[in-house]
This record gives structure tokens, C-alpha cells and sequence, in this order.
């Protein structure tokens, strides 16, 4: 089994996180040369390329992308490893398994509030698009998305979500769709969230999107869309930073409720245990706060 340098991993996982060297550079103490030599070289050893290079300026390939989302998955799990054998130094561990784009976009930014109320706990946080065995691989927390049948696992329901259009205010130089209609000559960006519910809901008689990209990672897609490379279809819990920041423009007053939802799921062994209701307890008032900003963004 022949490995692509792990230094030349690194940097290309750091690059593609960032879309730009030199603040891959920054995080891994090295140069924005480094950075490029490195990139280069794993081009040249997969034979495929990774960047589109425009002087200093890049944006990151297709191909570059999928790779770049199986690396994170293996990062992670590389991380994960080591918190494992690590002694643990009275601490109770909170281990939380979530999808990536719930976890990255909506928990993350808010769990330092629970770790500041509960030192005494270490959370670890995975982010994962398979749905783990829980039990087997002892996980106390599983933020699950979906409709809420999981056999064997203490189920508490979250919250729902809508769907709507977004793309970037500089999409086709700021000509953007004023009416559902003028969809059907725009770029519509794909993910495994399929575009027909929400045409239905809009009165539009048009086809599933076909070809190009499919987006598995929810976060790809929201950058695709940021840099103007289409209009992409959204869950609000994932795209209300960049509607917030003006990175991104909501489309129309029309959004689709979506069938799955979020789920809090526990095995019966670490349901009752204190760190888990702690963190449960903490993660209801969250989302009680949250409710009401999504029940504005939405007019159904």
C-alpha cells in the first residue's frame, strides 16, 4: 500500500479548509512556498490536479474537493485514535458523534458556552456523514438527522428545518434570478438534497438538476455557492452564517419544510448518565432560543 507523503497531506488538507496557501501557511507554521511546493508534489504524485492556480489566488478542483472531504473524515478519525489512549486526567469524557454540517455549523460555534459552564467535562466532538454504532463505538451522544426511528437508542426530537435557494450577490456579475421562473436558465448546484420539493412549492414544472458536482458535504457546497459558482439549494441551521455576513443572498419568500429532522440519541447505558444530561439540558435551552429566528426565517 503506497501513502502520498503525510506533510504533503497536511498541507493540502489545510489548503483546501482555507481555499488559500497562505493561511494554510499560518496554521502549519510553514511558508506560503512550502505550502505550494507540497500541493505540487501531491499533484504530481496522484496525477490529477487539486487547484486551479491564478497567481496567488486559488481555488480548489472538483477532484480536489472529494479528496480534501475523505481527508478531513480521516483526520478526524486520526484524532479520535489518539484522544482514545490518552490517560484521562480526571475529566469525564463527553464523546459527541454529529453530521458534519449540524456540527461545523451550528453546535461548534456554541459549545464553548458548555464548556465554560462544566469544566469538569472534556467534550469530544466527531463529525460524521455514517451512521456510527453508537454502543460499539462508545459514544455517549449522537445528533442524529433523519425521521427519528432508531431502534435500540434513547430518541429525543430537536428541532426541524427548512429549505430554501441562496447564491452569491456577485453571481453573474449581481444579475440575479428576480422570480422562480428565471431558475431554469441559472446554474442550480447539487447536493443529495433533491431540488423538486421546493420547485413544486414555487409552481415550477422543472426537471431534477443533472450533471456537474454532487455535493456530499453540505459545507462544499455552501463555498461553491459563495464563490459564485451557482445557486444552491440550503438548509437554513447550515447557510445563516453567510446570509448573515452578506456572503450569500436568500432567493424568493419560498421554502420547503424539510422531512428529516434533528434527533438527540443516546445508548440506554450513557443516556442517564450526569455529563449526558448536563449536555442535554444544555443543548434544549439552545435550541429554545434558536426556534423562534427559525420559525421568522420561514413563511409557511
Amino acid at each position: 500500500m503506497r501513502m502520498p507523503a503525510f506533510p504533503a497531506l497536511r498541507a493540502f488538507e489545510a489548503a483546501a479548509r482555507h481555499e488559500n496557501f497562505s493561511r494554510a501557511a499560518d496554521e502549519l507554521h510553514l511558508t506560503h512556498g512550502a505550502i505550494s511546493h507540497q500541493v505540487r508534489a501531491l499533484e504530481d504524485e496522484l496525477g490529477v490536479q487539486l487547484f486551479v492556480r491564478n497567481g496567488r489566488h486559488v481555488k480548489i478542483t472538483p477532484d480536489g474537493r472529494k479528496f480534501a472531504q475523505s481527508l478531513n473524515k480521516a483526520f478526524a478519525d486520526i484524532v479520535q485514535a489518539a484522544d482514545a489512549v490518552r490517560p484521562r486526567q480526571g475529566c469525564r469524557r463527553l464523546s459527541i458523534s454529529s453530521i458534519p454540517s449540524f456540527a461545523a455549523r451550528w453546535l461548534a460555534p456554541r459549545l464553548g458556552q458548555f464548556i465554560e459552564r462544566h469544566p469538569d467535562i472534556e467534550v469530544l466532538l466527531q463529525a460524521s456523514g455514517q451512521l456510527q454504532d453508537l454502543e460499539r463505538e462508545a459514544i455517549d451522544v449522537g445528533i442524529r438527522f433523519g425521521r427519528g426511528r432508531y431502534p435500540g437508542l434513547v430518541v429525543q426530537h430537536l428541532m426541524g428545518d427548512i429549505y430554501y435557494p441562496v447564491v452569491s450577490p456577485s453571481y453573474r456579475g449581481g444579475d440575479l434570478p428576480r422570480t422562480p421562473q428565471q431558475l431554469a436558465n441559472a446554474t442550480l448546484l447539487r447536493s443529495n438534497e433533491p431540488w423538486l420539493p421546493w420547485f413544486r412549492a414555487a409552481g415550477l414544472d422543472l426537471a431534477e438538476p443533472s450533471g456537474g458536482v454532487m455535493y456530499e458535504d453540505l459545507s462544499m457546497l455552501i463555498r461553491s455557492a459563495v464563490d459564485g459558482d451557482g445557486v444552491a439549494l440550503v438548509r437554513h441551521v447550515v447557510a445563516m452564517q453567510e446570509i448573515a455576513s452578506g456572503q450569500l443572498v436568500r432567493l424568493f419568500d419560498i421554502a420547503t419544510p424539510s422531512a428529516d429532522e434533528y434527533y438527540f440519541v443516546s445508548p440506554p447505558a450513557a443516556a442517564d448518565q450526569p455529563h449526558v444530561e448536563a449536555f442535554r439540558a444544555w443543548l434544549l435551552a439552545q435550541i429554545a432560543e434558536f426556534l423562534p429566528q427559525l420559525r421568522l426565517t420561514s413563511p409557511l
